[in-house]
């Protein structure tokens, strides 16, 4: 055994040599116990300047990458002219076909990119999720605020467990989400694709989501899951007016108190490959070029080691757009010096480089510490060892059974019921029943939907009757008002029993606002278009009115709130949102879902969210009821709950101990269903102004009729910190209020005190 180990070891030490001496290097397999740090040295070592360069940028699939008529790769002149000296990743390849043609296509696409570098480095194919995988053929899930709606963070791990299986079988690497960004101005039009106005629930769900996505880490180099991007770090979600773009004003108390959290623990907690860097601005230093965020707090503060991504050409518009940089030159020295190690899309940003090394030799230090963050997470993602996928196993985990299974389950558990007078619902499947299905944002699946579920005791009638816009991709347009379709619902409404009416809005009337010629934010919260005359209208019948709420941002809906008898707020579900819809509706399962905003009255009440300081709360406004519409949190049953005995295990808080909070939950009705129950936390007197209160925990709990169940929660010291007047973290003395509840403004109150 020995003779033959000595055999072997001189045989590999052989390979290896014949290998440097034909120029080529051998990346792993001779010493396996070889650190990533080690073997990212030593190749970066070998590469010349442009070859650096080039793991140091991103472009788009759409400038060339697509499979011919026999769904072989096809690539153009422009593209392969890019491969030559190897690429950090491509965004997208495959997007629009086939799971199964997608990882065909991917897998040849990464041989051309091996073959064809020096050094043979893999690229990072790159995705996005708001739905599930942004990409043809995926399991479609309902979109992220949505989910946070079900305020069950096991059921999102679960959700972005499929996202990041799912990805990777179609040869993707990387996911530019999930959004930690906490959004709260409902005229920004990406409001759906974060978690919600929250601190501690966002950070709740992007943690949960993170490590889903990466299989807790463990399935990044296993192969079977995507690393994760967080982003925008930080503050995007605040841009002034809604408008995507806009500047950031954020106090450096809000900011180190409320925006950063969630991105810390995608950090510290989920261990987050990747971070990417907010479009705006914080104090008027465009966050870019700002190395007190990226470097100081992320890196230096937060201990962050993976790679840090521009958002879509934003350091090259440090020059032509943000006007913080003389030259793209100058744009490209701020990025760099800044921290941000990847340069998307841009031909006038990092692309220049090469000839600014040649001009100031320093910079190419900068350009090796983010070449060895790109070449480390190709590493840790396995990407030398295994850069293809195994073709056998695409159909069979895409679109599993267990995975369409999930989108359901996540729908049932997301649907929120505002109001419900009289109990109108759920309604009967045996009581024979004319049921219109009306409204803009009827579907064509829908009635199909419902009579799968109903049964034969209920007949439909469906009329979409208008569209809420032209539908044009860029800027789309409101259309005129269309009397007639009015006419046609209400006659059909006429001939019914009970209406539903799904109204809301959609894909159009809330969405990003891309860089040129797209808008996406509104200045209003109005439900667009006839809806609120469609609903009084309707209403005037003297019918039951059940309105389904589809939608991507918070509406205004006082209109709809005071003309309906029941209101279910769906956000913008699953592929299977009606089936899941009338599911609810029919009282196969109770409601649970919770608001992860707030709902306003209007528009000129923000800001609004439930945790802003005490002192807002002062005043109202002349000619409008005061408080919410709804607030966050909320959400009603097919049954209620009795809440009782709330206990605090100690009175007294110190700094080395933590203390219980605990009550009692009955199901007080006849039906089985989800209670989420709410933490929330008051600092009665701070040095710095005090926030109203603060969700601190929360847990959802199942409850049979006639059960009770006791929940409890830790309050600890950690939880009361905040950042004092001196721009520390300090926990000051002093009594808490502590509320657990059904939402924000309900539930049982105690007290106890923090003495140091």
């Amino acid at each position: 055994m020995k003779q033959f180990s000595k055999f072997v070891l001189i045989a590999i030490i052989a390979i290896f040599l014949s290998c440097e001496s034909e120029g080529e290097l051998t990346i792993d397999g001779a010493d396996q116990s070889t650190k990533i740090d080690d073997k990212v040295n030593e190749l970066l070592s070998k590469m010349s300047i442009e070859e650096k360069v080039a793991q140091m940028r991103i472009f788009h699939a759409t400038i060339g990458v697509k499979s011919d008529e026999n769904g072989s790769l096809l690539l153009s002149d422009r593209v392969k002219e890019k491969l030559k000296l190897g690429i950090a990743g491509i965004k997208n390849p495959g997007e629009h076909i086939s799971p199964l043609a997608a990882a065909k296509l991917n897998n040849e696409l990464q041989k051309y990119i091996i073959d064809n570098n020096r050094w043979g480095i893999p690229a990072l194919f790159v995705t996005e999720s708001y739905n599930g995988v942004d990409a043809e053929g995926c399991t479609k899930f309902g979109r992220p605020l949505t989910s946070a709606a079900s305020f069950n963070t096991d059921l999102v791990n679960r959700i972005w467990d499929v996202v990041g299986k799912e990805a990777r079988l179609r040869g993707m690497h990387m996911c530019h989400s999930p959004e930690a960004d906490i959004v709260r101005d409902p005229r920004f039009g990406r409001m759906s694709e974060a978690f919600g106005e929250d601190t501690y629930l966002t950070t709740q769900m992007v943690t949960n989501a993170i490590k889903g996505v990466q299989g807790d880490y463990e399935g990044l180099g296993a192969g079977t899951h995507i690393g994760a991007v967080a982003k925008h770090f930080a503050g995007y979600g605040q841009v002034l007016g809604g408008r995507n773009f806009a500047a950031v004003e954020i106090s450096p108390r809000t900011l180190i108190d409320e925006i950063y959290p969630p991105f810390e623990a995608a950090v510290k907690d989920a261990r987050t490959l990747g971070i990417m860097a907010s479009h705006g601005d914080l104090n008027g230093i465009a966050s870019h070029g700002n190395p007190d965020l990226l470097t100081s707090v992320l890196r230096d503060e937060w201990g962050f080691d993976g790679y840090l991504v521009s958002d879509s050409n934003d350091i090259a518009r440090l020059f032509y757009f943000m006007k913080v940089a003389e030259s793209p030159e100058a744009a490209a020295l701020m990025g760099l010096e800044a921290g941000i190690d990847v340069d998307l899309y841009a031909e006038d940003s990092y692309a220049l480089l090469p000839k600014m090394v040649e001009e100031n030799p320093e910079i190419e230090k900068l350009i090796d510490q983010a070449v060895r963050r790109v070449l480390r997470t190709k590493y840790i993602l396995g990407l030398f060892d295994n850069p293809y996928i195994d073709l056998d196993k695409v159909n069979k985990g895409v679109r599993a059974e267990s995975s369409l299974a999930l989108a359901k389950e996540a729908d049932l558990e997301s649907i929120i019921l505002l109001k419900n007078d009289n109990q109108i619902l759920p309604l009967n499947k045996n009581k024979p029943t004319k049921i219109a299905l009306l409204g803009p944002l009827l579907s064509e699946h829908t009635k199909t939907a419902f009579e799968s579920v109903a049964g034969s005791n209920i007949t439909f009638m469906a009329a979409k009757g208008f569209s809420l816009t032209d539908e044009k991709k860029g800027v789309p347009s409101l259309l005129e008002k269309n009397p007639t379709a009015i006419s046609k619902m209400i006659n059909i409404a006429r001939q019914s029993d009970l209406v539903v009416l799904y109204l809301g809005g959609d894909e159009h009337t809330a969405k990003e606002a891309y860089f040129n010629n797209a808008l996406g934010d509104r200045a209003t919260i109005e439900p667009v278009g006839q809806q609120n005359e469609l609903v009084t209208k309707i209403k005037a019948l003297g019918k039951p009115v059940i309105v389904v709420l589809k939608h991507r941002r918070t509406l205004s809906i006082n209109t709809i709130a005071q003309q309906a008898d029941a209101i279910l707020d769906i956000w913008d579900l699953s592929e299977f949102g009606d089936e899941s819809t009338a599911k609810i509706i029919f009282g196969e399962v109770s409601p649970s879902g919770k608001l992860p905003v707030t709902v306003p009255r209007s528009i000129g009440q923000f800001p609004f969210h439930y945790s802003q300081k005490e002192i807002n709360y002062k005043k109202g406004y002349l000619f409008l009821e005061e408080g919410p519409l709804y607030p966050f949190g909320f959400g009603l049953s097919y049954t209620t709950f009795e809440y009782s005995d709330l206990s605090i295990s100690n009175a007294e808080l110190t700094p080395e101990t933590e203390i219980s909070v605990s009550v009692s939950i009955t199901n007080t009705g006849s039906v089985k269903a989800k209670e989420i129950v709410q933490l929330y936390i008051k600092d009665e007197i701070r040095s710095v102004s005090p926030p109203n209160k603060e969700l601190k925990g929360f847990k959802k709990i199942a409850l049979d009729p006639g059960e009770t169940k006791t929940v409890s929660f830790s309050v600890t010291p950690k939880m009361l910190e905040f950042t004092g007047k001196e721009m520390t973290k300090v926990l000051e003395e002093g009594d808490y209020t502590v509320m657990v509840g059904s939402s924000s403004i309900q539930g049982l109150s105690g007290t106890f005190r923090l003495n140091n």
